[in-house]
């Protein structure tokens, strides 16, 4: 499988056609770490084990891919999570019945990504094929009563729909306990630019690396302290390289 070793993070660098039939044929956890994200690899250990430790890592965040082209080669593509669910939304696998399972962030948000999964994508997904995720806290994440629902079901896919630095603590943690291998993808709230919950992304920006702007406009308050902190990660990535930051809590 290509890859680029970057802070620490093995990079899936193939194409996003291949990210997505590893994951459906092999199982595993993928995760698509953003610049914000990144930029907090020093200081979160549990995040840092669960990014490191992931099956697939995709090239999410603009700034990183930006760093390594201009000063590192070979050069790597960018494949955002973003991408990477517009592609998976299509995959026949999801079509199947059963074959899915949905961590949601909240009830509303389940009903309006049901809809469009149902009835724009042609899912059959339905409210006991989700889960309602509740606050976790920091370190890692132990969800007992998540563990035996899949236990019991046993979907090939388990899609986790929660924050950055949540979504990938609860997936590291799943991967390993669960007795069984599906593949655990954490896109966040990738699913929310095509139901309308986020300003959607056109594909032109996302190309060009500029998903963050379009984010910022539609919601400067918000986005604009997030993605300025991303910042941090250019003296990270000057500092390490490919060597992993040493993070402590």
């Amino acid at each position: 499988m290509p890859s680029e070793t970057i802070l620490g993070i093995s990079f899936f660098t193939g194409t996003v056609g291949e990210a997505i039939e590893t994951i459906v044929r092999d199982g595993g956890l993928l995760v698509a770490p953003s610049g914000p994200g990144l930029a907090t690899l020093p200081h979160q250990r549990e995040y840092q084990q669960a990014v490191e430790g992931s099956d697939l890592a995709l090239t999410d965040s603009g700034l990183l891919v930006i760093l390594w082209n201009l000063f590192r080669r070979p050069k790597i593509p960018k494949i955002s999570g973003y991408l990477y669910f517009r592609e998976l939304a299509h995959h026949p696998l999801l079509r199947e019945p059963d074959a899915s399972f949905w961590v949601m962030p909240s009830e509303k948000e389940m009903r309006i990504n049901l809809k469009w999964l149902n009835e724009a994508m042609g899912i059959p997904a339905t409210e006991a094929d989700c889960y309602l995720a509740p606050h976790y806290g920091d370190g890692t994440i132990e969800d007992d009563t998540l563990v035996a629902i899949l236990e019991k079901r046993k979907p090939r896919m388990v899609i986790i729909n929660i924050g950055g630095g949540v979504q990938e603590r609860l997936g590291y943690t799943l991967r390993n306990r669960l007795s069984y291998r599906p593949g655990i993808v954490c896109t966040g709230a990738a699913i929310a630019f095509f139901t309308g919950q986020q300003a959607n992304i056109p594909g032109w920006a996302d190309r060009l690396h500029l998903g963050w702007l379009t984010r910022i406009i539609s919601d400067p308050r918000r986005y604009l302290p997030r993605y300025a902190a991303a910042f941090r990660l250019v003296p990270l990535f000057f500092r390490y390289g490919r060597k992993s930051p040493a993070a402590r809590n």
